[in-house]
């Protein structure tokens, strides 16, 4: 098992590709977690600009789009397409022992 800060996120196979699944954590917070052409990703649920839940956002080619205002970001890294200076945090993503396991991003500087 990764180390102790790390956050479940269920079993590797339950999601199917294509698919995406919300994680809550303590504190409210969610991640969405997108299964994408054989790999993982996971993002905040939230986008940096104000606060908007992403997850009913479809992905398509990796970029999904803010439902509240249209910006798009691309999923396998959390950047927004339209300005370098905004990006939704990621998690690190492991697969162990069939199990998801999402790392927290280091703080935005």
């Amino acid at each position: 098992m990764p180390e102790t800060h790390w956050i479940a996120a269920g079993a590797a196979d339950a999601l199917a590709p294509g698919a995406r699944k919300l994680v809550f954590v303590p504190g409210g917070e969610s991640i969405i977690v997108y299964h994408l052409n054989g790999r993982f990703y996971a993002l905040e649920n939230s986008c940096p600009h104000a606060g908007a839940a992403l997850s009913g956002s479809a992905c398509v080619d990796h970029v999904i789009s803010c439902p509240a205002h249209g910006l798009r970001f691309d999923v396998r890294n959390g950047q927004c397409l339209a300005s370098a200076g905004m990006r939704i945090p990621s998690y690190g993503v492991v697969i162990e022992d069939g199990q998801l396991w999402l790392q927290p991003p280091e703080p935005l500087a």
